[in-house]
């Protein structure tokens, strides 16, 4: 059963007005976009998502609230162009939660858990030509230890993906636990009984099938630009690299370049045109940490269009 994180605290957050028109680019199972349609009765909702399953089990979960909303199978980059199909150019929030729904966790044959034997797949649009098996079996020795390092911050890099095209000399990886496997026998026996070795390298390889980290600003900046003056755009991450962007890019947005400050005038160009909501990040209490441990990585940012 996926639940949706943060969820009291984007409601509050979102400041949700009833004649608002409002965009849940990652919609997964519809947990948010659920609670803010309950909100504007008057408004409309646009919740995006790139499965296809999710979009069918959203657009099932809304009608049942109202009819005053439209699930777009689309990945968030589209956010933009989408959107002028359907003649809107500005909104009064967005939620981005960047984090991968537990339902396509769960289920085995989607190929995202380390837990559960599966073939390797970790795409979260399942018409995409790249999946995990290509990435494990095809991406040559540097680019593998580059993924593990930079996307999943794995000290163990360069022996894991040693030992990984070694055994794919012999015959293809092609499965989840396959991998599984060939990761413990890279990493030493202290680190198995910490903890599972296999979760910042499956990290890496579903941010490099799904092109997390670069879409992720590029969308960013769209979802500036669509805001109404007072709207707000609210972002829930998992891990320090989606953090990163998120927050490099509200500071460049909302501050004035060092080397304007000592004209007597800023340029109208030149002023933020947006404002942080909060300085520190909003991370989940004990307990919806305790009820869901999924929400431990969580944190959140917000931001209002100046």
């Amino acid at each position: 059963m996926h639940k949706s994180v943060l969820l009291k605290e984007v409601i509050t957050y979102l400041k949700v007005k009833e004649r608002g028109i409002y965009v849940d680019c990652t919609a997964g199972y519809a947990g948010h976009s659920s609670e803010i349609l309950k909100r504007v009765k008057r408004g409309y909702l646009f919740a995006f998502d790139q499965d296809e399953e999710a979009v069918k089990y959203s657009n099932q979960k809304l009608q049942v609230i109202g009819k005053n909303f439209e699930v777009i199978n689309s990945n968030f980059i589209n956010l933009k162009a989408e959107l002028n199909k359907r003649k809107v150019t500005k909104v009064d929030g967005i939620l981005f939660d960047l984090g991968v729904s537990s339902v396509q966790l769960d289920k085995k044959e989607r190929g995202f858990s380390y837990h559960q034997d599966a073939r390797l797949d970790m795409r979260m649009d399942q018409n995409n030509d790249l999946s995990a098996y290509e990435v494990v079996n095809e991406y040559p020795l540097e680019k593998l230890i580059n993924i593990f390092k930079i996307y999943g911050e794995e000290p163990a890099a360069r022996n894991i993906a040693k030992k990984i095209v070694s055994a794919r000399e012999k015959e293809p990886i092609v499965t989840t636990l396959e991998l599984v496997d060939i990761i413990k026998g890279s990493v030493s026996a202290k680190r198995r009984r910490l903890e599972h070795p296999a979760r910042q390298v499956f990290q890496a390889i579903r941010i490099e099938v799904n092109k997390e980290l670069e879409v992720l600003e590029a969308a960013l900046e769209q979802a500036i630009t669509l805001l109404n003056p007072g709207g707000r755009l609210c972002v829930i991450t998992f891990h320090s690299l989606e953090d990163r962007i998120c927050k490099q890019l509200f500071k460049k947005y909302s501050s004035v370049n060092q080397s304007l400050k000592k004209l007597p005038f800023i340029p109208v160009s030149e002023e933020p045109i947006i404002k942080l909501i909060n300085k520190q990040v909003i991370v989940p209490s004990a307990l919806e940490i305790k009820t869901n441990n999924r929400a431990r990585s969580a944190k959140m940012r917000v931001v209002e269009k100046l």
